[in-house]
């Protein structure tokens, strides 16, 4: 299993492939599913990344990495799980546009709203 999800490339390296199937991260046909599990055609995995929540079925297996453009033709993603991820993505930058998610440490210009915001700075 961790060997097809790096060839696939939902991971960067085994070790991170091998984790998320110890945290629980990755499902086969409704179960989960250990790192040295056989991968089958025809199989249905969820795996969840910080990508997001894939439902894929398996295509072809593989144990070796390859380009992108290969990686793409080992699984197929159902509809109802891209619809679920594209809307995921676009709360995502929604709430990010709102201000609502900020990633990491606020920005000068974003300490110095606020700090207006409180009253502590006056422009002359």
């Amino acid at each position: 299993m961790d060997k097809w999800l790096w060839a696939a490339r939902f991971f960067k390296t085994r070790a991170l492939a091998a984790d998320a199937c110890e945290l629980g991260r990755i499902e086969s046909n409704g179960q989960r599913a250990k790192a040295a599990r056989e991968v089958r055609v025809g199989d249905l995995l969820r795996v969840k990344t910080e990508a997001g929540d894939f439902q894929i079925e398996v295509l072809l297996p593989s144990e070796a990495r390859g380009p992108a453009a290969v990686a793409q033709t080992l699984y197929r993603e159902t509809e109802e799980s891209r619809v679920l991820r594209l809307k995921a993505a676009e709360e995502r930058k929604e709430m990010l546009r709102l201000g609502v998610l900020t990633e990491g440490r606020p920005s000068k210009r974003d300490r110095q709203e606020r700090s207006r915001l409180r009253g502590k700075i006056h422009r002359f």
